[in-house]
């Protein structure tokens, strides 16, 4: 199959077992930084604030494995794999699961089809760079009926992405708001969001970054000063 191939038998896949419902996604890093159990618990508070929600949404959390030789990582994945199930446990149908918790690797073509069939995209670490995340979910969006971004503000891509719902992600009730918002989003005001977006993304590219530190070497070099080491 060609990439392209990939990510449409993905995105078919994924919007097949939608059923009909609102996706809501999480691709990470296995990272205690990625605020993960933060995210769970926020989505948990949501469900209960709004139990009309209940059977009409579901979280897809892609944590992807790292560093398994470590003991803290070790537990990481069984402490959310407890807080996932106990979540499911508590709320979960005979036909519904709230929160599909899965480990494993997917190709970037892969994660292309899921990013595009998500409706609501859950970037919120509790401290990170730039977060690639961010600017991927975006661009791989439908721009006649984009999904809603919610990010944390503490990820780097927030300066530049601020047409993203910015959320302090140690805060369940302000994550699990922008959740609500994002849901409820008319499409007039998705689409004009997601194009403000793509817009940055375009334009702050690796090339951009590329020239203004260039341009702030030349600049420091001029006045005399010395780079930093």
């Amino acid at each position: 199959l060609k990439s392209s191939d990939v990510a449409e038998e993905s995105f078919a896949r994924i919007k097949e077992s939608k059923a009909g419902r609102k996706m809501l996604l999480g691709v990470d890093r296995l990272d205690y930084s990625k605020g993960i159990d933060e995210r769970m618990l926020a989505f948990e508070r949501l469900l209960i604030e709004n139990p009309k929600l209940k059977r009409k949404i579901f979280l897809l959390q892609i944590s992807t494995r790292t560093r398994e030789d470590v003991e803290a990582y070790q537990d990481m994945i069984h402490r959310l794999d407890a807080l996932s199930g106990r979540i499911n446990g508590a709320n979960a149908e005979m036909d519904w699961i709230p929160i599909r918790n899965v480990h494993r690797m997917h190709s970037r073509e892969e994660l292309a089809g899921i990013y595009r069939a998500a409706d609501v995209g859950l970037v919120t670490p509790l401290r990170d760079g730039m977060n690639l995340v961010a600017k991927e979910f975006v661009a791989a969006q439908n721009e006649t009926d984009p999904g809603v971004l919610v990010l944390s503000r503490f990820a780097g891509a927030a300066a530049q992405m601020r047409d993203a719902l910015i959320v302090n992600p140690f805060s369940q009730e302000d994550v699990a708001d922008a959740i609500k918002r994002a849901l409820a989003m008319p499409v007039a005001e998705r689409r004009r969001r997601w194009r403000a977006l793509m817009d940055g993304v375009e334009k702050d590219d690796v090339v951009a970054w590329r020239d203004s530190f260039v341009a702030a070497l030349e600049e420091a070099r001029d006045a005399g000063l010395k780079p930093p080491r």
